[in-house]
């Protein structure tokens, strides 16, 4: 947005509000500097002329005084959206038209929010890189360095927000989709509570986000600042908007497994991060989570693998997508990584293993959590959310290999999510701040998980921590 304009999402509303700025300015704003900075592939569909003449209408005052009114966002496009194609950047999906909104996203639309466009993801969100090799997606690319990931799967809508096109958006998160783009595009994600679904979902989309896990699946905020993130929740969920928590005397979890095999520069950033919290009246509890990623293996694979080949079906039909089939959607898979997934989902390669994951490995998972909690008597977990700055992209693959400080070579994939994904297999809410710059200027995310329904509490503390660690600056782009 042009630097005369509000940039935080409330100030945006406000500026709407009190005819300081027009909505269709705001809007055009955000879609010429969509246009300016279109190489960074964040956006599969631009939005133009629907959202100029959606702000049109707020001007002129035919939406009465709505709590988001003239605000532009994007959101991912696997979240269903009935005025245009919801792809999930796959090519048997590409101009797939679905029969009803997703729920969240269909509150932001009532409550004035302008989609200015659907944004670009890893192919079917089957990864962490958004390397999406569909003709009509392409790479997104890292607005603080064009050569690296901005992460996934909800690339597209952090490098929206982080290059300036946008306050705030939507994005999904299964094992830390909005989480990871967050933490490497510097900006914030909210990952909310799912818990065992039922009352403890916070945010329920079922069968209207194109699906990997019903039991994993969320739609998240994802946001500039942590006021722009607890903004959009507030009026998704209609719950209270979330107040500052006070620091001083919280308790924060500090697992050592968390902390260990990181990054050097990326460590650097993150205690020192850690430390200015604990300047600030934090008390750093320091116990570990034996075994945590054993038993997270045990559950990640065999759920992620197994629930598409029921849930994807589920989703066409309640979609109305009557044209595309489970088969035509594989057949179609343009990026390898993707492609091979699938290869292990088809052939229910972890069919064998999900009861147990479900019946068995999953309620542990909870509750080794809850007495981490509990036992400690602790506010949150926190710790980097990812292990690793945001790596190069792979263009040929869409995901590979990298390395950590030298060393051999592991899976990307496996590598980035390392952090972000126990959190999501027990179904805790997990939000991703900004912690600071490597010297190469990449931004670096540190995490705080909470128990299952404490998301209002996060986005209080994490309000306080961004008072303390600051936003990211902006890129030079």
């Amino acid at each position: 947005m042009a630097d005369s304009n509000p940039t935080t999402a409330a100030d945006i509303v406000a500026a709407v509000r009190d005819k300081k700025i027009r909505a269709v300015d705001v809007t055009k704003a955000a879609i010429a500097r969509a246009e300016q900075v279109k190489d960074l592939n964040a956006l599969i569909i631009l939005n133009k002329d629907p959202a100029i003449a959606a702000a049109a209408e707020i001007d002129e005052g035919s939406r009465g005084a709505l709590p988001l009114a003239g605000l532009p966002i994007v959101v991912k496009d696997n979240i269903n959206t009935t005025d245009m194609p919801t792809s999930a950047g796959t090519p048997a999906l590409q101009n797939a038209r679905t029969s009803r909104n997703a729920p969240s996203w269909d509150r932001l639309l009532k409550a004035g929010a302008i989609m200015i466009g659907k944004a670009n993801m890893h192919e079917l969100a089957f990864g962490i890189t958004s390397t999406n090799l569909a003709s009509f997606a392409g790479p997104v690319k890292n607005p603080y360095d064009k050569t690296r990931i901005p992460g996934g799967s909800s690339g597209g809508t952090a490098a929206a927000i982080a290059a300036g096109i946008v306050s705030c958006g939507l994005g999904s998160d299964t094992g830390g989709s909005t989480r990871v783009p967050a933490a490497l595009c510097g900006i914030v994600g909210l990952r909310p509570s799912v818990g065992n679904g039922g009352a403890q979902r916070r945010y329920d989309d079922a069968n209207l986000v194109v699906p990997i896990s019903h039991t994993r699946d969320t739609v998240g905020p994802m946001g500039r600042t942590v006021a722009d993130v607890a903004l959009l929740d507030f009026v998704i969920t209609a719950t209270p908007m979330a107040k500052i928590e006070p620091l001083r005397g919280k308790r924060f979890g500090i697992p050592a497994a968390f902390w260990s095999g990181l990054d050097r520069d990326l460590e650097t950033v993150t205690r020192a991060a850690r430390a200015k919290l604990a300047d600030a009246g934090v008390v750093l509890v320091d116990v570990d989570m034996p075994g945590l990623f054993e038993l997270d293996a045990k559950v990640s694979f065999p759920v992620a693998l197994h629930e598409p080949i029921a849930d994807i079906p589920a989703y066409l039909e309640a979609s109305g997508i009557t044209d595309v089939t489970l088969a035509d959607i594989v057949a179609g898979i343009a990026s390898p990584d993707v492609k091979g997934v699938f290869g292990a989902i088809t052939t229910d390669a972890f069919g064998a293993a999900y009861q147990d994951a479900i019946t068995v490995h999953r309620p542990a998972l909870q509750k080794m959590y809850e007495a981490y909690f509990r036992d400690n008597n602790l506010d949150c977990i926190l710790f980097p959310t990812t292990i690793a700055p945001a790596p190069l992209i792979d263009a040929g693959k869409g995901s590979g290999e990298m390395s950590i400080n030298g060393g051999a070579p592991v899976p990307t994939f496996d590598t980035m999510i390392r952090n972000t994904d126990p959190g999501s297999n027990a179904g805790l809410p997990g939000l991703s701040l900004y912690a600071g710059m490597t010297p190469e200027g990449l931004p670096v995310g540190l995490e705080i998980d909470g128990p299952v329904g404490s998301d209002t509490k996060l986005l209080g503390l994490g309000l306080a921590i961004e008072a303390i660690l600051g936003s990211a600056p902006p890129p030079k782009i």
